[in-house]
């Protein structure tokens, strides 16, 4: 009982990481207004499914949920991973590995061809960081970075917890 109930903490330590993660976005993007890159975009991707390995361990706890917890580690390190990536990029390491970040070719001869070949909606370029607090030099990706991080050391901490307290039940 004790082994569920600590694995079920750790679900519900990432659903919240991840809410967090995401909701950091969404205010970003849709109350600051800032318009995310395509590399942001797929950035969420990894906390989307760091969610739902969340919510599954809370909604079948035990077998279901515990071995499934680990699933989260590749998808943290993916996180941390796709925001070194964008670092590398905001810092002029080396070009975006998307398309979206590339500027559009606009093709055409005449003035009208031109303008039917751009893009409905502007692109924010990747390499153009975001800053959220000024007084903070480190743009939202490195920061996104840090946080994945953090949530994959806390993850490991209370992994080891739980195993311990499983130990100490059958011993």
């Amino acid at each position: 009982m004790k082994a569920a109930l600590a694995h079920r903490k750790i679900g519900f330590f990432l659903v919240l990481a991840s809410v967090l993660a995401l909701g950091v976005a969404w205010w970003v993007e849709n109350i600051l207004h800032i318009m995310p890159c395509e590399l942001c975009l797929v950035e969420r991707w990894p906390w989307r499914i760091v969610l739902l390995v969340g919510l599954i361990d809370i909604l079948l706890p035990g077998v279901a949920g515990g071995p499934v917890l680990w699933l989260s580690v590749p998808l943290l390190v993916a996180s941390i991973g796709l925001a070194f990536c964008h670092a590398g990029v905001e810092w002029g390491w080396w070009p975006s590995p998307l398309p979206g970040c590339q500027a559009p070719h606009i093709h055409g001869t005449t003035m009208a061809e031109r303008l039917a070949s751009m893009p409905l909606l502007p692109g924010k370029p990747c390499d153009y960081p975001t800053y959220l607090v000024p007084a903070v030099p480190l743009s939202m990706s490195v920061l996104g970075g840090l946080y994945a991080a953090a949530v994959l050391g806390i993850f490991v901490v209370m992994k080891q917890r739980a195993k311990q307290a499983v130990r100490r039940i059958f011993h």
